[in-house]
């Protein structure tokens, strides 16, 4: 009896987020899995359990990792919900983590909206005083970004599109830009062109639409050259799957809409230089090296790590990275995410964290174990890169780039081999972090009074008391 039980599995979200996934009605799932419609409505609302038996035939039918339902959870909601529970204005709360858990995979809707009304919340603190000035509560950026996680970062529409068009065209890597202006010129009639930086006056892709020209900036490498012509085919050859994808995204506000089919334009370049297959069976057969993914598919470092956080295909799941990129000021440009991190979407960067050392020693790739507040512990590559190259007198941007994953999925890398130090605290950031020996401390955690004396200078910028609330002093 108790191994029957052990056997059954109650993981009606995740079965049915799925089936949703495959393009599934329950009616064709209960016919692939040999069971009724009603079995399978009732599985996933919780009524009846998974057994083991069904996680087998699932396997089975739909080639997947019965791991991913058995013991996965949707690790980045549940971070950033986690993340949000910190903020001082619940400090009341004090919600169960599983609570937080049940929300997310029993409500994972209700648990974005949340999402969304902390972030409007968020909104509505920012203003002159602060130095910046006050921005709509969901403005365009944000809605994007949010439309790019309720996708998860993965378009499967655009990804087999790519891929059949990367095999029309050949190998990958250095003759494939020769390859992707042949198709413009002959298919739509479009002259790709390299030229001065002058006559591009700053821009770095233009297309003249009037006389049929893509221009293309000298300044740009092999790499940046071939993501603006594959760019620019999906302008012309996608444009019903990026309209349908954007229709699909429930955005309303036109810029926010223009912006994301920008986006998903550019997530089928990046698919075209990176094909999901070819890229999925190279990143795990060299476990996940990324200078040697970059070469042998004529990518950029940025390029590859993004592209690593697309790799949610069901039967071809890679590493759930979570990538970040930052300036030299610490200012966050870029946030994707496959997998949870406390970073993800509310949280700075931590100083503590070597993904700003890199600037320090350009073209080499950090590696480090972190620990946040919880007790959660990642698995952090970084690296610094630069950006295209400005004519004198203007520099090129600087970079740095962070790819992390939970520590449980670091055996996986060949960065983590040998990597035997201790984890490195870090934190959210200053104001939600309470740890009281940080000597690179910012600001003090916004629920904790501070401790003035005047008689003691410590190692920390900030004294508190863990133990006390900031309401207890009123």
């Amino acid at each position: 009896m108790t191994n029957d039980i052990e056997k059954k599995l109650f993981i009606g979200p995740k079965l049915r987020r799925l089936r949703r996934d495959l393009g599934l009605n329950q009616t064709k799932m209960a016919e692939d899995l040999g069971i009724s419609p009603s079995y399978v409505n009732l599985m996933e609302r919780n009524q009846r359990p998974v057994s083991a038996q069904i996680l087998i035939r699932l396997a089975d039918v739909y080639d997947l990792d019965v791991k991913m339902l058995a013991t996965g959870e949707d690790d980045r909601s549940l971070a950033e919900v986690s993340e949000l529970m910190r903020d001082p204005i619940f400090q009341d709360l004090a919600v169960p983590a599983q609570e937080m858990r049940d929300l997310v995979e029993t409500c994972p809707s209700l648990a974005l909206a949340m999402q969304r009304l902390y972030q409007a919340y968020q909104q509505t603190q920012r203003g002159p005083e602060d130095g910046i000035v006050a921005v709509p509560a969901f403005e365009p950026v944000e809605a994007v970004r949010s439309a790019i996680e309720t996708a998860r970062n993965y378009f499967p529409e655009l990804d087999e599109a790519a891929e059949t068009l990367a095999a029309e065209l050949g190998e990958p890597g250095a003759d494939l830009f020769a390859a992707l202006a042949a198709r413009l010129q002959a298919r739509h009639g479009v002259r790709v062109r390299v030229v001065p930086s002058e006559v591009m006056t700053g821009a770095l892709r233009r297309f003249d639409r009037h006389r049929r020209h893509l221009l293309l900036s000298e300044m740009l490498g092999a790499s940046g050259r071939t993501f603006g012509a594959a760019f620019q085919l999906a302008t012309l050859e996608q444009a019903a799957a990026l309209d349908a994808a954007v229709e699909a995204s429930a955005l309303i506000d036109p810029t926010a809409r223009r912006m994301f089919r920008v986006f998903l334009a550019n997530y089928f370049a990046g698919a075209v230089l990176m094909p999901y297959g070819r890229f999925f069976a190279a990143a795990e057969s060299s476990r996940y090296d990324i200078a040697m993914l970059g070469r042998r598919f004529g990518a950029s470092f940025e390029q590859v790590c993004h592209r690593l956080t697309t790799l949610q295909r069901p039967s071809a799941k890679g590493v759930p990275f979570f990538m970040i990129r930052v300036d030299d000021a610490g200012n966050v440009s870029k946030r994707h995410a496959s997998g949870r991190f406390h970073l993800s979407r509310y949280g700075g960067t931590c100083p503590l964290w070597n993904l700003h050392e890199t600037f320090r020693t350009p073209s080499t790739i950090l590696t480090q174990q972190l620990e946040m507040p919880d007790g959660s512990r990642f698995f952090s590559v970084a690296s610094a890169v630069a950006g295209t190259p400005q004519p004198l007198p203007r520099r090129e941007a600087r970079f740095a780039i962070g790819l992390v994953c939970e520590m449980k999925y670091a055996a996986r890398l060949a960065y983590a081999d040998g990597h035997a130090d201790e984890p490195i605290p870090i934190g959210t950031n200053c104001r939600l972090c309470e740890r009281t020996d940080c000597v690179q401390r910012a600001e003090p955690p916004a629920a904790r009074p501070i401790l003035i004396d005047e008689w003691i200078r410590g190692n920390v910028p900030f004294r508190f008391d863990p133990r006390r609330r900031r309401e207890a002093e009123a």
